[in-house]
């Protein structure tokens, strides 16, 4: 069997964006390096990122609705040596030209579908255009899947959505991102707890990710509001000032604190008593592995991917979208069996571990290779 070292990944996703994407392209270089050889990415140029060795960033112009992004010219960049495999994470520019330059290097080129890109079709357009844009969105992703040779998906959820929702004729295999877990560990708290003025005696729920509209973090407002449990927000997005606006017209202790430091993440969920996750339209959710690694149990909207990756009565419990009184049951439920669902959250640490998932990605490669 032919083994792979030499990967080109293309993204149209990456640093100085902070996002599962960028998170997991990133997180994928650093330890394929270690593992195998060696991992270049393509991405548009954006200010405040310096690109390193092995990383090109490609001339790019601000993406339409979505200003914090960028497209970069759909083009291989100068200098990019023929790799054993082609790896594109995003199906944009950048991964356009990625599938462009595996056909001319004649290597395989295998994707992620990373993001659901009909899931946010109703921020952007009137109520009656919503279904017929939701059309186009899922013709256009099995137009760009079905160009490659293979695709990795994070979840069975993402599989049944990219083969059945979209409709896209490909073979798709479930890798997990993954998460570092030497960082995500469970750590001692109490400094950050002091340092946000978070040590109140009631129970300690929280959130940290992008604030969109697609999250549902109202639910968590309305859940919390009038019981003695404090939710914390961590993170930022569009939607930070009418959630703001949402707490302090409730009877709901809601703190916002902003970005976190990264290094800070392992202290914020430590320091809670559950991880609250209403959002629906997750492919996999790696703050809710980040919060299970750290020994933090999580309550879940029971959709998407949190269907399968939130494991009712191990890591956590799950509710029903939009069903407040369901949500407050799973919150009750999980403060009650705190100390029993913490315990089982840490005994599954090894499987969400990043090196796992580079194991079953390398196999996957060579055997691509091989056929």
């Amino acid at each position: 069997m032919a083994k792979t070292n030499v990967v080109a990944a293309f993204t149209d996703l990456y640093r100085p964006t902070v996002n599962g994407v960028t998170y997991t392209v990133a997180l994928w270089r650093e330890r394929w390096g270690r593992r195998r050889g060696s991992m270049a990415i393509v991405f548009p140029e954006m200010a405040g990122y310096e690109p390193g060795d092995g990383e090109y960033a490609l001339p790019s112009v601000g993406a339409p609705l979505y200003p914090r992004y960028r497209l970069g010219v759909p083009v291989a960049p100068d200098g990019l040596d023929t790799p054993d495999i082609v790896h594109v994470h995003t199906p944009f520019t950048v991964g356009f030209a990625g599938v462009r330059f595996a056909r001319e290097r004649d290597v395989p080129v295998v994707a992620t579908y990373h993001t659901l890109l009909e899931d946010r079709v109703s921020q952007h357009v009137s109520d009656g255009a919503v279904e017929p844009l939701k059309r186009v969105c899922r013709a256009y992703e099995r137009a760009f899947f079905e160009r490659v040779d293979h695709v990795t998906v994070p979840t069975a959820f993402a599989r049944w959505h990219l083969l059945e929702r979209v409709g896209a004729d490909v073979d798709a295999t479930i890798v997990s991102n993954g998460i570092d877990v030497d960082f995500f560990r469970p750590v001692e708290a109490t400094p950050l707890r002091e340092r946000y003025g978070l040590s109140g005696e009631g129970p300690l729920l929280g959130y940290t990710g992008r604030h969109g509209p697609e999250k549902n973090l109202e639910e968590a407002i309305d859940a919390v509001d009038g019981t003695d449990w404090t939710l914390v927000i961590a993170g930022d997005g569009p939607a930070r000032d009418d959630l703001e606006a949402r707490a302090a017209a409730t009877d709901a202790d809601v703190r916002f604190l902003g970005f976190l430091e990264r290094e800070e993440l392992p202290a914020f969920y430590s320091a809670l008593d559950a991880f609250v996750f209403p959002s629906p339209v997750e492919t996999q959710g790696l703050v809710a592995l980040e919060a299970t690694a750290c020994g933090t149990p999580v309550v879940a909207a029971d959709a998407g991917a949190l269907a399968d990756g939130v494991i009712e009565g191990e890591t956590g419990y799950r509710y029903a979208p939009g069903d407040r009184e369901a949500f407050r049951w799973a919150i009750r439920r999980t403060l009650a069996e705190r100390e029993r669902l913490s315990d089982l959250c840490r005994r599954r640490r090894d499987m969400l571990a990043v090196d796992h998932s580079l194991d079953q990605l390398a196999g996957l490669y060579d055997a691509i290779r091989d056929d």
